[in-house]
């Protein structure tokens, strides 16, 4: 935007003019405008003002209007004032924030926007002499030590350029506005990072004249700005005024270029996409001031390769990097280019774009993916095939093109049966490989000839401007040659359930088997294939199964009371055809096991008082209810209930109970087991005793050299003893001793 310095006058003249008549204590004498030139120069356009002062400044009352201008329309424009009680306000006026009874000498305005960095500077004439002083014309009433009056400094902002050569050190402003008198008992210090704290040294202060200088070439990447501290002290090194915060920015030259992350960028965009699609965003990074043109960013593609069917298939914003498409629709066919990968290589430059502006480049590489926009066509319009019935595999391999991209959604082929197959005979599977249908069979009974009506698709639909033509179905004529099957057993295995010692020669089960030839007369013939006990026997031609053998339960053979035999069907075809079935019997218990006694061996202790109880149990091959609950008897000698006496325990046991001592031996004891079954079986069994000493809580035995006794003599002597002790008393018992 160009000014006219006319107008900048007028502007001013009528602001003077406007601060006349408003009720202020200041009158505005002049500005001095920079000189003529013939394009916009951003920044301040009149640098230097001055204000009569008349009196003290009123809260809200404009002070002056600045001139700025940072040729850009100034969007994002902010103003710092040296003194924390005005403000520039969006109409460019100095405005005092409260009420300000005095004023420094000179007022300092920092303009910055993404476009301009700039300082004015604000003279401020007609002050009373007595309130030269800064403690005075900033109201500080505070008191130093030493008797002295605390003073205060008023310290501009400072700017220095980065990447500044030799010579050095180079003066960059004045750290003060204070009285030329007061300069005489001062000297001047400056503190802080980059004075007296790491990096020491980078800035350097006169401490006469206060003059700042730099003393080497900054970098405005590393640190942008620094924030130092000058005061003034006496000769003794007392503080006489300050400290006051000097900020010195490092004002940004071009000395980075841009940079991509990376080198090479990938990106994709379908097929036939309208034009203006968006490929990829492609992003470079300058390390300069982003609010200045150092690090404005302009994109541009410079070459594309292979530059057919155009060499400006794409375009790219020059602003926001983004890569969009400029070829047509109909044009951008992956099947027709000369390639699917088209690579693109983008300059970005910063100083936004101009000549002068360093450039940083990339490479794009765009891919056309596929789209499916070709729809798959049968090779032949009738495929035939013979085949032997009930063989596996392929019957044919059914052959399409697609022109899409293999191995993709829009180029997999799915085969669907339309017409000829009402019984679902068969089924197609794609080959992953080559995209073949693979038409397969299921059952081939019924017709010895299919017409099948085959269609083909794609698992991705097509685009909408595609359909399905009259080559996506076919005909497939099948004609299947006649095998001999063997016959079939219905149901397999046959289930029945028997009583085991059924009398031989019994029903068991009646065989089925069908030939699945059926348009064969063909007769079948039964015989046993595997009968692992030899208990049955089958009628050749009947298939009835009858048993040639008791059937036992209890049998190893016999399996969770299930007994399996496998029988074999032959049917008189050419060549002949076997099949087989299985016959599972279920065998019932009957009660034909008698129980019996465990252990064989008992041991007691030979005084009765003692450990003078043995438990025995009964089992039984059977099943309840033809097993427990077990009666366990003494056997029918005479006089053994006088010595032994048996108890129930529980339904499958009974304790044995000596009633009288007895030596130390080994006797055998007659018992009767007998179970519940219907009708009942007994069994009579022998329990060997062992009559022991027991000392302790610990039984002696009788050694392996045992001493056997008639049972009988030994119960004769026993019944003498009685004799003897009780005359009126009278036992006969029998007992085996041995």
């Amino acid at each position: 935007m160009k000014k006219n310095p006319d107008i900048l006058k007028t502007r001013h003249r009528g602001a003077a003019a406007w601060t006349r008549q408003r009720s202020s204590a200041v009158d505005l004498v002049s500005g001095q405008e920079d000189e003529g030139h013939g394009g916009c120069v951003p920044g301040f356009q009149v640098k230097h003002y001055q204000v009569a002062y008349i009196g003290p400044f009123q809260k809200g009352q404009p002070v002056i209007q600045v001139e700025f201008d940072d040729c850009a329309g100034n969007d994002g424009v902010t103003f710092q004032v040296s003194d924390p009680g005005f403000e520039v306000d969006g109409d460019l006026k100095l405005v005092p924030l409260q009420n300000v009874p005095y004023s420094p000498p000179v007022l300092f305005i920092h303009g910055t926007s993404p476009h301009a960095d700039d300082v004015a500077q604000l003279d401020v004439t007609g002050l009373p002499e007595s309130q030269h002083t800064l403690r005075n014309i900033l109201g500080l009433g505070q008191t130093w030590s030493h008797g002295r009056t605390k003073r205060h400094l008023l310290v501009p902002p400072m700017i220095v350029t980065e990447n500044q050569r030799a010579p050095f050190p180079r003066i960059i402003g004045k750290s003060h506005l204070i009285l030329r008198e007061n300069l005489a008992n001062h000297i001047f210090r400056l503190t802080g990072p980059g004075a007296d704290q790491d990096p020491k040294g980078l800035f350097i202060i006169d401490i006469d004249t206060g003059d700042v200088s730099v003393s080497r070439s900054l970098d405005r990447e590393a640190v942008d700005s620094y924030q130092l501290e000058v005061s003034t002290t006496d000769f003794v090194g007392n503080i006489v005024e300050g400290p006051a915060l000097l900020l010195i920015t490092v004002i940004d030259q071009n000395d980075n270029r841009p940079i991509f992350k990376e080198t090479r960028y990938s990106g994709e965009v379908l097929e036939g996409s309208p034009t203006g699609t968006t490929v990829m965003r492609m992003t470079a990074f300058d390390a300069d001031d982003p609010a200045t043109d150092n690090a404005a960013l302009r994109y541009n593609i410079v070459k594309q390769s292979p530059d057919k069917p155009s060499p400006n298939m794409f375009y790219i914003d020059a602003e926001k990097g983004d890569i969009v498409t400029v070829i047509s629709p109909k044009l951008l066919d992956r099947e027709t280019l000369p390639t699917t990968t088209y690579e693109l290589e983008i300059v970005a430059k910063d100083m936004a774009g101009s000549e002068v502006g360093l450039r940083g480049t990339a490479t794009a590489t765009i891919t056309i993916t596929d789209n499916n926009d070709h729809a798959p066509e049968f090779t032949h319009p009738l495929f035939e095939a013979s085949v032997n019935e009930g063989s596996t595999g392929n019957v044919v391999n059914l052959t399409v093109d697609d022109r899409d991209d293999p191995a993709t959604e829009a180029w997999r082929a799915i085969y669907t049966i339309i017409n000829g197959d009402p019984t679902q005979s068969f089924e197609i599977q794609t080959n992953p490989d080559n995209n073949e249908g693979m038409l397969q069979p299921l059952d081939y009974e019924g017709t010895s000839y299919h017409r099948l009506l085959i269609k083909v698709e794609n698992e991705e639909p097509l685009v909408p401007y595609v359909g399905y033509g009259p080559s996506s179905t076919t005909t497939v004529h099948v004609s299947v040659l006649d095998v001999n099957e063997g016959p079939v057993f219905f149901p397999d295995p046959l289930i029945v359930t028997r009583m085991e010692n059924i009398p031989v020669g019994s029903s068991v089960a009646s065989l089925n088997a069908t030939d699945p030839d059926i348009l064969q007369k063909q007769s079948i013939r039964y015989a046993v294939l595997r009968d692992p006990a030899g208990w049955l026997s089958v009628n050749p031609v009947r298939g009835t199964v009858n048993t040639s053998a008791s059937l036992d339960r209890e049998s190893p053979y016999v399996h969770d009371n299930k007994y399996t035999a496998v029988f074999m069907a032959t049917d008189n075809g050419y060549p002949p055809a076997t099949g087989t079935g299985s016959l599972v019997i279920y065998l019932e218990d009957y009660n034909d096991n008698a129980p019996y006694v465990v252990p064989s061996v008992a041991r007691v202790c030979e005084d009765a008082h003692d450990m003078n109880v043995a438990i025995v149990g009964g089992r039984d091959k059977d099943l309840p209810p033809n097993g427990a609950p077990f009666k366990i008897e003494l056997g029918k000698q005479p006089g053994l209930d006088k010595t032994w006496r048996v108890t129930r325990v529980n339904s499958t046991h009974s304790q044995i109970m000596l009633l009288h001592s007895l030596k130390k031996a080994n006797y055998q004891l007659p018992l009767v087991i007998t179970d519940s079954g219907v009708p009942p079986l007994s069994n009579n069994t022998e329990v060997k005793v062992h009559v022991c000493v027991c000392k302790k809580n610990k039984m002696h035995c009788s050694s392996a050299h045992s001493h056997h006794a008639s049972l009988l003599l030994l119960l004769a002597t026993l019944l003498l003893t009685i004799l003897c002790k009780y005359p009126a008393r009278h036992t006969s018992t029998r007992e085996n001793r041995s």
